[in-house]
Parts: C-alpha cells; structure tokens; sequence
C-alpha cells in the first residue's frame, strides 16, 4: 500500500495535469500554453482523482507523526473540495475575486516574458482561451439548469470585469513583447481572439445567466456554513463569531480614538484619516511610486528580520512587488513562488483607476502582511521544506483561516517589534484590523440577515443588509470609497471567507499564548514561529491540534 505522502504526491501531479493553470502557478511545466477546462466534463474528471485519492488516504496507515498529520490536513481539505463538488459550488463558481474567469486572466501575470520562446507559449495559450470560455460557460448553464447560480450582483459585476479586460489588458500586454514577424502576428491575433471571447463572455452573463440569477444576495445558513467551514477549517459558532467580531471591532475602534486624539486633538477618525492623507510625508505619488515605495519598505523588512527574528534562506530573500493590470478589485495581493523557486513569490498592488496620490500612512502594515513576516515568509517556507512536507501540503494546501490569520498576526507582531511606532502608520494597521473585524460582522451579518445588537451605535434592531454593509465601512472604518464598494461585492460573492483573517489571527495568538504559558522562561519566539511555518497550511481545527503539541 502505497504511503500518505506517496499518495498525497500523486494527487498533486495527477491534479496538475489536469489544471494547467494550476500548474503553471506551482511551476509545473508543460501545459503553459494550455488552459484549464471548466466545462462540466472538467470539473468532474477532478472531482474523480481527488475522490479516488480521499478513499486512498483513507485507507492507508500512516508510518510515523509525519504522515498523520499529512492524512489529516489531506482528509479535511480534499474531503472538502468534493463536498462542494457535489453542492453544486464548483460548476456554479462566479464572483468578483476568485473564480475561473479571474484565474483565467490573472494566470498570464504568472508566466515569463523574457524570451521570444516564451512569448510563443503564450500566444498558444492566448489562442485557447476562447474554448476555455465556451466550457466555463456550458458550466455555468449547466449548473444554472440545476438550480445553482450566483446572485444578480455577481454576475452584472463580473460581466463588468470582462468588459475592462477585453478592452484593455490582452492587446496591451502582447504589445509590450519585443518580437516580430509571425510571432508578432501569432501574438496579435491571440490578443484579439481572447478579447472577443471575454466581450462575448460579458454578453452570455448579462443576456442568458442574468435573468437566471436571484436577487437576493444572502445564501443562508446552510451553504454558509459550507463556506465557513472550506476557508477557516473549522465547524464555527457562528452566534459566538459574530458577537466576538462585535466586541474586537468596538474595542479596536477605541484605541484608534486614543491615537487620532493624539495626531489631531478634537477630530473625529474621518477627519484625522483625511489630515493625515493630506500630510506629505505619508504620499507617494504614480504608479511607479507605489511600486518603489513597497519595494523598498518590503526589502527592508526582509533584511532587517532575517537571522533576528526569523531564519530566512536565500531563496526567500527575492520578494517582487508589482502593479497589478486593471480590471479586478482594488487592494493588494500575493502570488506564492514556483516549486523551484525561479518565479520568486511577488505582491502585486490594484489600485483604482485614476487615483495618483497614495497614502503611505493606511498601507504600511499591508506590505508586512503581504510580505514579510505575513504571507511572502509563510507560504514560501512552506515551499521550502520539501524535506518535510509533501507536495499538497508544500504547494496545493491553502486554508484563508490559517494564511490571513497568519498574515493579520504579523501586522500585530511588526507593531511589537516595533516597526509600527509611527501613529499614523500605527492608526493604519489598526484600521486594517478594524475593518477586518468588519468582516466578521458584516459577512456572517449579510448572510445569515442577523439582527445588530443594541450599544453599537448603529442600526439596532434593523437586520443587516448589502446597504446597511457598505454603510458601515464608511462611517465606522477609514477604508476608501472605492475599496468599501469593492468589499461588500467581494463578501456576498465569496461567502464565509472575510471572517476567516481575525478568527485565524485570534486562533494564532491563542495558540502563542498557550505555548507560552506552558513553556515558560523556556519559550523562544523566533523558535515558535518557525516550528509553526514549517507544518505547511491547514485548518484552523488541526491547526489548533498541532500548535498545542509544541
């Protein structure tokens, strides 16, 4: 019988071969100039290996605590991803962030444009993105004929998003290709092709899936707790999160009234959050001074963390930072490094369109969370341990619960290494945690339609609402505008995944502390840390398991 990590290891290039996105993303070679098919037949042909590999994993014994943890992080996110297979959430998959019609564009950010070689992978792929099209949408009517379509507000908004990428983004990038000739015209005409396909694309959602499509944004509590359980890895109190979410949000926003008091004695955080972005030292201003600016800072975290507080090999010390192509949601993001470690991992920035000056004061904390120590050190340490982990748990495995909490954490721990002194930038990071306690809210709030409690100075008694949701944001938190709308539209799409940052964080230093206490003079932070990364992602639930056995 073959063993877990055996098993688990032919999972993964057996899932690869058949998602070339997929594959290109892990650094898997040989189907870059092919697209991954979202047809029904697809989808299903997926569903089988990991069903075969499930009853596999099931059967084998594991051979030592290696190999039991392995089973277990491969039982409960697999195990997973059929459960939504057979929901009817795979075929159906439709939102304004992460969804196929996103992976579909967003994967030729991932592939090298150095060579003319590289450039002909390309433009194959370019060439099959209209196909790859026509099974996402034999998928979506598929499953629309059975009952499953995501709600008016997604589809209206991904059509949109399908609108500025077959104007702008394929013909914009191959013309930045040094070449000429066939290839020039090979490039040309795949560009063309693929923008049709995606302003056909639009048409299909707004013409045929549209007038399928509910109304009503709420999935209730039955397919959320689908969600819930898929991003964090655990079975919630929904009840007990949503009053937590209540009471971190309230106390967050305390401390924030403390610090504005101090930047800007007797204004509100709406008035203090506009001095501080009118402050010259806290702006950059272009694209290219976004872009320097957080390559900069995330260099120098890297450098002044590495051999201090974390052990940082030289394959994690090449962090890209980028501005993302238009078309997608504003705010930052992070795409992990190839296997091999050619493709560095990167953080890319999507700003709104037209704005020029940047607030450096709101931001400096999300570097940290996209960088270093949050998601840069995280997943690539996973990536590096191929002496012990697998390749799911190295490449395949990802839980939003345990990487946001990650992530979130870190910001925390930069402000007690002291690198979030600054009151503004400090007001910044708190911020970000208020909003991401927001999220608990406001996401299982919307949802599940709960009533907001009495002493929260908002709406009591009214039951939450996508207007209500955006109101919020904009009155009780400093996000921007355009970011605030960006929100709403990314929670009632991708349900059960905005909580999973604060509930991970709050498991992770519950975790820390109970370390902590155990150990006593014989805790070692930096220890602690790299004990933790080195299991690779996982479930909040295992997570909690494998911590307390520090």
């Amino acid at each position: 019988m073959a063993s877990v990590h055996d098993i688990s290891n032919k999972f993964v290039s057996d899932y690869v071969a058949l998602d070339p996105i997929t594959a290109t993303t892990l650094g898997y070679s040989g189907s870059d100039d092919q697209l991954t098919d979202f047809s029904p037949e697809g989808h299903a042909a997926r569903n089988d290996i990991a069903v075969r590999a499930l009853a596999d994993i099931t059967a084998a014994q594991p051979a030592d605590a290696s190999e039991e943890a392995a089973r277990a992080v491969f039982l409960e996110r697999v195990g997973l991803e059929v459960e939504l297979y057979e929901a009817g959430a795979t075929e159906s998959s439709l939102n304004v962030i992460a969804s196929p019609i996103q992976s579909m564009r967003d994967i030729f950010d991932q592939m090298p444009t150095e060579t003319p070689e590289q450039w002909e992978t390309i433009g194959r792929r370019l060439a099959a993105v209209p196909a790859a099209l026509d099974g996402l949408r034999s998928s979506l009517s598929h499953a629309a004929s059975r009952g499953h379509v995501s709600a008016l507000r997604q589809v209206t908004k991904v059509a949109a998003q399908c609108d500025v990428w077959s104007s702008t983004f394929f013909t914009s990038f191959v013309a930045s290709a040094d070449v000429d000739g066939a290839l020039r015209s090979s490039l040309d005409t795949g560009a063309a092709a693929a923008s049709a396909a995606y302003a056909d694309f639009a048409s299909y959602l707004r013409t045929s899936l549209a007038p399928l499509a509910p109304e009503k944004d709420a999935v209730g509590e039955e397919r959320y707790r689908l969600g819930s359980r898929y991003f964090t890895g655990s079975n919630l109190d929904l009840a007990e999160a949503y009053a937590w979410g209540w009471e971190e949000f309230l106390r967050i926003e305390a401390e924030m009234k403390e610090i504005a008091g101090r930047l800007k004695p007797g204004a509100s955080l709406a008035e203090t959050a506009a001095y501080l972005d009118e402050q010259p030292r806290y702006q950059v201003h272009g694209q290219d001074g976004l872009q320097a600016w957080m390559q900069e800072l995330s260099d120098k975290a890297l450098l002044d963390l590495r051999g201090v507080h974390f052990d940082l090999p030289d394959e994690l010390m090449n962090l890209e930072c980028k501005i993302a192509p238009p078309g997608g949601g504003v705010g930052a993001y992070y795409t992990q490094p190839t296997a091999d470690f050619s493709r560095p991992g990167r953080m890319w920035w999507s700003v709104a369109e037209g704005k020029t000056v940047f607030p450096t004061w709101r931001e400096t904390s999300t570097v940290y969370h996209e960088g270093v120590p949050g998601h840069h050190l995280q997943c690539a340490t996973a990536v590096y341990q191929s002496k012990k982990l697998n390749d799911f748990q190295r490449l395949l495995c990802w839980v939003s619960g345990h990487g946001e909490g990650w992530a979130l954490y870190s910001e925390r721990l930069m402000r007690e290494l002291g690198y979030l002194d600054d009151d503004g930038d400090l007001l910044g990071m708190l911020d970000a945690h208020l909003f991401r306690a927001a999220r608990v809210i406001i996401d299982i709030g919307m949802h599940l339609e709960l009533e907001i409690p009495a002493g929260t100075g908002f709406h009591p008694g009214e039951r939450w609402t996508p207007e209500l949701g955006l109101e919020f944001l904009l009155t009780r938190t400093l996000q921007e505008p355009a970011a605030s709308r960006d929100e709403i539209d990314r929670y009632l799409g991708w349900p059960g995944q905005a909580p999973a940052y604060k509930l991970g964080e709050r498991l992770w230093l519950a975790a820390r502390d109970d370390v902590k206490a155990r150990k006593g003079a014989a805790f070692d932070l930096k220890q602690f840390h790299r004990e933790a990364l080195e299991m690779g992602s996982m479930g909040l639930d295992t997570l909690r398991e494998r911590l307390a056995a520090l």
